[in-house]
């Protein structure tokens, strides 16, 4: 009988570990992620996604930039093709309200390349 309450609180300790194990990698690949756009390497922006086994549109939400997501952190850095890669990956009702558009019309960066892909892509 001794043997569950020692066997469960083993699992929950490595559980534990490993949820914090993956807290971790996640931060790395939000660092990297974030490095990789604001100099405008998408092959290594690819690279990291593929690693780490991740699409775009399932981390975009989750991941800041110097407090803008990574299309905004794009557009700020003049990361072309890299925001291109972003607004490829990205489901088209992400960007359909705009708010990205209005964010860098806003911010002075209404001239940024990346406007016109966001609209060509969201169909606006």
């Amino acid at each position: 009988m001794k043997f569950v309450p020692v066997l469960l609180s083993v699992s929950m300790g490595l559980g534990a570990f490993s949820l914090s194990f993956e807290t971790k990698a996640n931060d790395q690949l939000a660092v990297t992620l974030c490095e990789y756009i604001a100099v405008d390497d998408k092959g290594r922006v690819r690279k990291a996604l593929k690693s780490s086994r991740v699409k775009i549109r399932n981390v975009f939400d989750a991941i800041e930039c110097n407090g803008n997501n990574m299309l905004r952190h794009a557009i700020v850095s003049n990361a072309v093709e890299t925001g291109k890669l972003i607004v490829k990956g990205l489901p088209k009702s992400a960007l359909a309200d705009g708010a990205d558009i209005a964010w860098a019309e806003s911010n002075g960066h209404g001239g940024s390349p990346l406007i016109a892909e966001i609209k060509k892509r969201a169909g606006l």
